[in-house]
C-alpha cells in the first residue's frame, strides 16, 4: 500500500489533527504493515521508545519531533499544516476562501490529480465519521478545502467545474459536521457556499441535496412549513433532470415536512415515491457519492421513518426491524433505528 493509499484511512488522519500519537503510530503501522522497529527507523527513534510512545508513556512536543515524523512518514501536506485548536475555532467561511472561488474560470491548468486524491480522501471520511466524528476530523476536511479551491482559479472549463462540485461537497461536509456541533449559523453559512457553488458548477444534484440539507435543517429547528417549501425546491434545483437517487432524498425530506404539517396522506404518497425512486438506483455506482449510503435498506428505513412520523407505529416498526441489519457498518445510525423501533413497538 503506498503512502497516498495509508494517509486516505479516516482514522489514521482523524488521529494525526488530533495529535494523538498513540493512535497514530499503531494505526500507521497497522496499515502499513510493519513493526514498531521499522516505524522506529522512519521517524529516527527507537523501538523502545516508539513502544512507549503507543503506552502513552512518552507525550511528543517538539516541533523538530513532529517534523521528522511529518517527513518520516509521508504525511500528506494538506494534513502539514493543520492546527488543532485554532481550525476548530473557526467554524465559519473565511472571506479568504470566498475570494479564491470568486477567481475560478480563468485560463489556466491545474493538478487535477490532486484533486481526484482530494476527492477520494473525502470518500473515505463520509464513511469513517459515523464511527471517529465530525469534530475530529475538521480540520482535515477544512485544511482539504483550503487545497481544492487554491487549484480553482488555474483552471476553466470541464475542469474548473469539477473542482467546484469537489468544494462544494467539502462544503456540504463542513456544514453538516457544524450543525451537529450546535454551530447553527456557520452551518447555514456553509451550506449555502454548498448550493451556490454547485449552481455554478452546473451540478444539479449537489445543488439539490443543499437544499434538501437546509429543508432538514428548518425541519429540525422546528419549522416544517418552510421545511416543507423548501425540500419542494430541491426537486427543480437546476436545468437538468435529477438522478434518480437525488430525487429520492429530496421527496422523502419532503414527506417528512409534510408528517410535520400534519398532511399525513401527502407525507404517504411521497414516502411511497421516494422509496421507488431509491430503488432505481440500488446500486452504489449509480448514486452520487455523497449519496453511497442510500441502498434498499436505507430506502426502506426512509419509509418507515416516514410511518413513524405520521405516528403509524406498527407500520414503522415493521419496517424498521426490517432493515436494521442493513445498518451494521453504521453504529451511530444503528443505535438511532433501533431506538426508533423499540418507541415505535411501545406504542404500537
Amino acid at each position: 500500500m503506498s503512502s497516498r493509499e495509508l494517509w486516505a484511512d479516516g482514522r489514521l488522519r482523524a488521529a494525526w489533527a488530533a495529535r494523538n500519537w498513540p493512535v497514530t503510530f499503531r494505526r500507521y503501522r497497522q496499515l502499513a504493515g510493519i513493526s514498531q522497529q521499522r516505524l522506529g527507523e522512519l521517524v529516527g527513534m527507537t523501538q523502545g521508545y516508539v513502544s512507549n510512545v503507543e503506552r502513552g508513556r512518552h507525550q511528543i512536543s517538539s516541533a523538530e519531533v513532529v517534523a521528522r515524523i511529518t517527513e518520516g512518514l509521508h504525511v500528506p501536506v494538506e494534513l502539514g499544516g493543520v492546527a488543532r485548536d485554532r481550525a476548530l475555532m473557526e467554524w465559519a467561511p473565511s472571506a479568504d476562501l470566498r475570494d479564491r472561488i470568486a477567481h475560478a474560470h480563468t485560463a489556466g491548468r491545474a493538478d487535477l490529480r490532486t484533486a481526484e486524491l482530494i476527492g477520494h480522501v473525502l470518500a473515505q471520511h463520509r464513511r469513517s465519521e459515523d464511527e471517529v466524528g465530525g469534530r475530529l476530523l475538521w480540520p482535515v476536511v477544512r485544511a482539504q478545502l483550503d487545497q481544492v479551491t487554491g487549484l480553482i482559479p488555474g483552471t476553466s472549463g470541464q475542469a474548473a467545474d469539477r473542482l467546484m462540485l469537489l468544494a462544494a461537497e467539502h462544503a456540504h461536509w463542513l456544514s453538516w459536521v457544524a450543525w451537529q456541533e450546535t454551530k447553527r449559523g456557520p452551518a447555514l453559512a456553509w451550506i449555502d457556499l454548498a448550493h451556490g457553488w454547485a449552481v455554478d458548477g452546473g451540478h444539479t444534484d449537489m445543488a439539490s441535496w443543499a437544499q434538501r440539507v437546509r429543508a432538514h435543517y428548518s425541519l429540525e429547528h422546528g419549522d416544517p412549513v418552510r421545511a416543507l417549501r423548501t425540500a419542494e425546491a430541491a426537486r427543480y434545483a437546476g436545468p437538468r433532470p435529477l438522478s434518480p437517487a437525488a430525487e429520492a432524498v429530496a421527496v422523502h425530506q419532503a414527506a417528512m415536512a409534510a408528517a410535520a404539517c400534519a398532511e399525513r396522506d401527502r407525507a404517504r404518497r411521497l414516502a411511497d415515491e421516494a422509496h421507488e425512486l431509491a430503488l432505481q438506483a440500488p446500486v452504489e455506482e449509480a448514486r452520487p457519492g455523497w449519496l453511497y449510503w442510500l441502498d434498499p435498506a436505507r430506502a426502506r428505513l426512509q419509509t418507515a421513518d416516514t410511518a413513524y412520523a405520521c405516528h403509524r407505529w406498527g407500520e414503522a416498526a415493521e419496517g424498521f426491524k426490517e432493515a436494521l441489519p442493513g445498518l451494521a457498518g453504521f453504529p451511530r445510525d444503528y443505535a438511532y433505528y433501533r431506538a426508533r423501533l423499540e418507541d415505535a413497538e411501545r406504542r404500537a
